[in-house]
């Protein structure tokens, strides 16, 4: 992916990698979300919460697979946002800054925002990792490891950069950024100071959404110039990694829950499978409910079936708690397994329909699940 260069204005791209696109916009049906607990009847029983995902003492409250590329002349205005905000299933959007740049005598795709903002959007390792977030508050350029190589970076050097404006910039950690075609990420005074392009993408977090139809409705508010598309195919496989070394002791953030709950409480079961119920069900604990069928907590367990499948996990004590995340998800866990989860194949396929009764849920959350397979395992 290519975004307008910071010297000159063009027409957009057609697709990802094409040269002098205006601005590109990524949408997803791939998130993870872990925020607080909005509406919790009462706080976690265990010990520290699973927002608290770590890396410099920040909570990182999203992490997003980013899935389809839209070029916009001009960039994304604030009606424009306002617009893709209503589109059915979109859950949240993010403007950011970028532009096509040259580091080290090579071209760079970097995209700039405030950590707070961008973080949320980035793979689990990213968002956690210390060391990308201290050089990234520092100023310095982010890159993924096939850039840095590409470029012949070194950690910690300054390097020679051409962009609104000719300066320096010092190589900083590696990192995973999840959004293809981007080469490289800078804080928000960075980005200023390089003079990239204001709000030239937009990140669309619409875990639910139909892509094809979610990619039309996005092309239809930027406007006929806009060119839109997907990055990644909507997958069904029930083909997916379990998990043979997963984490031990208390899960300290949503990674690490669904990864022990799925070993603990549903042995062969995917972790991939409890990531992706939990983000379309509940945005992992953003939307606890009640639903309009009365569901609740972070897995929306209707009350009638939490009685049948709700349990304490992690060896807590006293009544379990639908609203709960160490409760929810090792129980969903356990109805998951109950119904032959952890066979595989059309198990698994019928497993999450009795999950929830309809045959496009359980094609979005394999497809989703296939989505965290290929990007964090």
């Amino acid at each position: 992916m290519r975004l307008q260069s910071v010297r000159r204005a063009s027409r957009p791209a057609a697709v990802a990698g094409a040269l002098a696109a205006a601005a590109v916009v990524v949408a997803s049906t791939a998130a993870w979300v872990t925020p607080p607990l909005p509406g919790a009847t009462a706080p976690p029983k265990a010990p520290g919460n699973p927002a608290d995902a770590g890396g410099a003492g920040a909570t990182v409250p999203r992490l997003v697979v980013p899935d389809v590329i839209a070029a916009v002349p001009g960039g994304v205005t604030p009606a424009d946002l306002a617009k893709l905000k209503k589109l059915s299933q979109v859950r949240s959007v993010l403007a950011i800054d970028g532009a096509r740049i040259t580091v080290n005598g090579k071209p760079l795709t970097v995209l700039g925002a405030a950590a707070s903002a961008l973080r949320p959007w980035l793979p689990p390792a990213t968002a956690a990792s210390t060391q990308v977030w201290r050089d990234f508050a520092a100023g310095d350029l982010i890159t993924t490891a096939a850039a840095a190589h590409a470029l012949r970076l070194t950690h910690g050097t300054a390097y020679p950069v051409e962009a609104a404006v000719r300066t320096t910039l010092t190589a900083g950690a590696t990192a995973l950024l999840g959004v293809a075609g981007v080469d490289a990420i800078v804080n928000q005074a960075t980005a200023r100071k390089l003079g990239l392009v204001r709000d030239v993408a937009v990140l669309i977090n619409a875990p639910a959404a139909d892509m094809i139809q979610l990619a039309t409705q996005v092309k239809t508010v930027l406007g006929a110039s806009s060119q839109v598309v997907r990055l990644a195919p909507v997958v069904t496989s029930t083909s997916l990694p379990v998990d043979s070394h997963p984490p031990t002791g208390m899960p300290s953030s949503y990674l690490a829950l669904f990864q022990e709950s799925a070993a603990q409480y549903c042995p062969g079961l995917s972790w991939t499978v409890l990531a992706a119920i939990g983000q379309i069900e509940s945005g992992d604990g953003a939307n606890t409910g009640p639903s309009s069928a009365g569901a609740l907590g972070p897995m929306q367990f209707l009350p009638s079936t939490w009685k049948i499948w709700g349990i304490d996990g992690f060896g807590e004590t006293g009544p379990p708690d639908i609203m709960n995340p160490y409760d929810a998800v090792p129980s969903a866990a356990r109805l998951l397994c109950g119904s032959g989860a952890a066979q595989g194949g059309q198990a698994l396929r019928q497993a999450i329909f009795t999950y929830n009764h309809a045959t496009w849920y359980v094609d979005e959350v394999l497809a989703l699940a296939g989505e965290y397979a290929r990007e964090f395992s």
